[in-house]
C-alpha cells in the first residue's frame, strides 16, 4: 500500500514538475548560464592569483622592490575586485533563488530537499523523479546497508553511489547555487538519504506495524466509546425535556399570536437537540480522523491534509482578524460619532417639532422631513468613509456587485426617484398636512399619511386612495382645512329663481336657511351672505355663501343647508326650479313684483311675510 501511494505521489509530482519545467525552462537555462560564467571567472581569478603570489615570492631581493610593489598592488586590486564581484554575485544568486522553481525529492511524502539545476539533457524535474525512483529501489532492497551509500569523485563531479547504482550527481553549478563546496553538499545529501531510508524501514518493520495496528484498534475503540457517551448524554437530555413538557413548555406567544403550542415546541426542541448531537459527533469524528490516519506513515499525509483543512482557515481567520483590527477600530469610531450626531439631530428636530425651539421662517412640520434628509446625508457620508475599510471592498467581485446593483437601481427606480423628489418639494411647499381635508385632482378626502413616495387620503366614503407624489406635484390641490382654522371655510351653493320673485325675499330666505344650519358660523364678522351671480334670460342665479370651521363635515353641512333651503322656500311659497326652467307668458303682463309697482313703494321698505301655517 505504501509503495502504491508513493508511486502515485511521484506520478503527481512528475506531472506537475513536467508542466512547471516547461514554464521555467528558459529561466533555469539563464540561471545555469550565469552560474557557469561565475564559476569560470572564479577559476580564472584563482589561477591568476596563484601566479601573482608565485611571482611575488620570487622577487624577494632588494633590487626588485619596485616590481614587487607593482605586483603587490595588482594583487590587492584583484582581491578588491574579487570582493566586489562576490557581493554582486551573491545578490544575483539571491535574486535567482527567489524566482527559481525547485522540484522536491520526496519518496515517502516527506520532502528531503529540492533540485534547482539541470545536468546534461536532464531537467531539474527529471532529476527529481529519477532520484525518487532510486530511493524507492534502495528501500525495497532488504540487503541495504547504510554504510555502503558513499560519496565518490568522478569526471562529471561528485556522485552518491550504492554499489553500481548512481543515486545522484552533484556538480559545481549545484554547489554554487547552494553556496557550498561540492563535496560538502554531496555528503549532506548522502546523510539525508541514509537517514530517510533507515527511518522509513524502521517505521515499516513488522513490530512497528503490529504496534500501529494495536494503536489503530485502540483509537477506533476510543472513538466508539466517545460516541456512545455522547448518545447516552443526549438521551438523558431528551428525557429531561420530556419531563418538563407540562411544567415549563407552554408554547411560544407574541402579542397574542401563538407561534408554537406546547407539543410543537417540544418537537422543535427535540429536533434541535438531535441536530446538536449529530454536529458534536461529526466534530468528534473529524478530530479523531487525523489521529487515526497518523498511525501509519503511508496515510500520514491524509492526516496532515485534514488538519490543514481545519487549521489553515482558522489561522487565516485569526491573522486576518488581527490585521483587520485597525480598520475595525476605525469603523467603530466612525459609527460611534455618526450615532451621536444622529442623536443630537433627533433632539434638535424634536425640540423644533414640539415648539420648544423656534427658528424664523422654519415651520415645525418641516422638522421631521428635514431630519430624515439630514440623517440620510450623514449616513451616506459615513458609509463613504467606512467603505474603504470594509473587508474585500477593493476586490473585483465586490466592485462588480456594486456596479451591478447601481445599474439595477438606476434602471428600475426612475419613477421612484421622481416621486421622492416630488415628496421633498411637497414637504417644503406645505400644500397640506396630515389630517387636512383636501381635494387632489378629482379626489377629495382627509390626508392620513404623507411619505417620501406617496400620499394617502381617505374619502368621505371611507375609501383609502394612494396617490404618487409626482402626480400631486404636476396637478392642483385644494386645501379646505388651512383657511378654516383662521377665517373659516366658505361653503356655497346656488339656486335659480324667476324674475317674478323679489330678490330681497330670496336673499332673506337663503340667509335664514344658512343661519339655521348646524356647523355654519354666524358671528358678527362671518355672517352668511348672498351673491347674485347672473341675470339670465328666464331666471336670476343666487349663491348663498356661509362660513364653517368644520371642513371635515362639509358633506353633512351641505346636505343640511340644502334641506333648510327647501324648507324655507316652501314655507314662503317660492318655487325653486333650479338649475334651469323656461317660463311661457303673455307679453302684455309683467314679472315685476306688485310691491314695486304700487305708488306707496319706497326702496328698502319691502318686508317678507311668512305664514306660520
Amino acid at each position: 500500500m505504501m509503495r502504491t501511494l508513493s508511486i502515485g505521489f511521484l506520478f503527481v509530482i512528475g506531472s506537475v514538475s513536467t508542466f512547471k519545467a516547461q514554464q521555467v525552462d528558459s529561466s533555469i537555462q539563464h540561471n545555469s548560464k550565469f552560474l557557469l560564467e561565475m564559476d569560470s571567472i572564479h577559476r580564472a581569478d584563482s589561477a591568476q592569483r596563484v601566479m601573482l603570489e608565485h611571482q611575488i615570492k620570487q622577487l624577494k631581493g632588494a633590487g626588485n622592490s619596485n616590481q614587487r610593489g607593482e605586483l603587490l598592488s595588482k594583487l590587492k586590486q584583484m582581491e578588491h575586485d574579487d570582493s566586489v564581484r562576490k557581493n554582486r554575485n551573491a545578490k544575483t544568486i539571491e535574486r535567482l533563488r527567489s524566482s527559481a522553481v525547485g522540484f522536491p525529492v520526496a519518496p515517502f511524502q516527506d520532502t528531503l530537499f529540492f533540485i534547482y539545476t539541470r545536468q546534461g539533457s536532464f531537467s531539474a524535474a527529471d532529476r527529481a523523479i529519477a532520484i525518487n525512483e532510486k530511493i524507492e529501489k534502495l528501500y525495497d532492497d532488504y540487503s541495504f546497508k547504510p554504510d555502503s551509500l558513499v560519496v565518490v569523485d568522478s569526471e562529471g563531479g561528485t556522485e552518491i553511489v550504492y554499489g553500481d547504482l548512481v543515486m545522484m550527481s552533484v556538480n559545481e553549478m549545484e554547489a554554487l547555487w547552494h553556496s557550498k563546496p561540492v563535496e560538502a553538499l554531496a555528503i549532506q545529501y548522502r546523510d539525508i538519504l541514509r537517514e530517510e531510508i533507515v527511518r522509513e524501514r524502521e517505521d515499516n518493520s513488522i513490530l512497528n506495524i503490529g504496534l500501529r495496528i494495536g494503536a489503530l484498534l485502540l483509537v477506533i475503540v476510543g472513538i466508539y466509546i466517545l460516541i456512545r457517551l455522547i448518545n447516552l448524554g443526549f438521551t438523558r437530555i431528551r428525557r429531561k425535556v420530556f419531563s418538563l413538557k407540562d411544567k415549563v413548555l407552554k408554547g411560544i406567544k407574541f402579542k397574542g399570536y401563538q407561534f408554537l403550542d406546547s407539543h410543537r415546541e417540544l418537537k422543535f426542541i427535540l429536533f434541535a437537540i438531535n441536530v446538536l448531537r449529530l454536529f458534536i459527533i461529526l466534530i468528534t469524528l473529524y478530530v479523531a480522523l487525523p489521529l487515526l490516519f497518523s498511525v501509519f506513515p503511508w496515510t500520514r499525509f491524509i492526516a496532515e491534509t485534514l488538519t490543514s483543512w481545519t487549521l489553515s482557515p482558522l489561522k487565516s481567520l485569526a491573522l486576518g482578524f488581527v490585521s483587520y483590527l485597525p480598520d475595525l477600530f476605525t469603523i467603530l469610531v466612525i459609527s460611534t460619532i455618526t450615532h451621536y450626531i444622529i442623536k443630537f439631530l433627533e433632539f434638535i428636530a424634536g425640540e423644533i417639532e414640539n415648539g420648544s425651539l423656534v427658528l424664523s421662517d422654519f415651520y415645525p412640520d418641516w422638522a421631521k422631513p428635514t431630519l430624515n434628509i439630514v440623517k440620510f446625508l450623514v449616513y451616506a457620508f459615513s458609509f463613504i468613509i467606512i467603505f474603504p475599510h470594509l473587508p474585500g471592498s477593493d476586490s473585483p467581485i465586490f466592485q462588480g456587485v456594486s456596479v451591478f446593483v447601481g445599474i439595477l437601481f438606476s434602471l428600475g427606480s426612475s419613477s421612484a426617484i421622481a416621486n421622492a423628489v416630488a415628496g421633498l418639494v411637497i414637504t417644503y411647499m406645505r400644500p397640506f398636512k396630515k389630517g387636512d381635508r383636501v381635494k387632489i385632482g378629482e379626489l377629495s378626502g382627509d390626508v392620513i399619511e404623507k411619505s417620501l413616495l406617496v400620499t394617502r387620503i381617505r374619502t368621505i366614503k371611507n375609501e383609502y386612495i394612494t396617490i404618487p407624489n409626482a402626480s400631486i406635484l404636476s396637478g392642483h390641490t385644494i386645501n379646505y382645512t388651512t383657511s378654516a382654522l383662521d377665517v373659516g371655510l366658505i361653503l356655497h351653493t346656488s339656486v335659480t329663481i324667476g324674475y317674478d320673485v323679489p330678490w330681497k325675499q330670496i336673499h332673506s330666505l337663503l340667509v335664514a336657511a344658512a343661519t339655521s344650519t348646524e356647523g355654519i358660523v354666524t358671528d358678527e364678522n362671518r355672517q352668511p351672505f348672498v351673491l347674485q351671480t347672473s341675470l339670465d334670460d328666464f331666471y336670476v342665479a343666487y349663491q348663498i355663501n356661509a362660513f364653517t370651521m368644520e371642513p371635515s363635515r362639509m358633506a353633512v353641512i351641505y346636505s343640511r343647508l340644502h334641506q333648510n333651503i327647501q324648507d324655507k322656500f316652501n314655507e314662503a311659497g317660492v318655487e325653486i326650479m333650479s338649475p334651469h326652467y323656461r317660463a311661457a307668458r303673455d307679453g302684455n303682463t309683467t314679472t315685476i313684483p306688485a310691491d314695486y309697482l304700487s305708488k306707496d313703494y319706497k326702496p328698502g321698505s319691502f318686508n317678507i311675510k311668512v305664514d306660520k301655517d
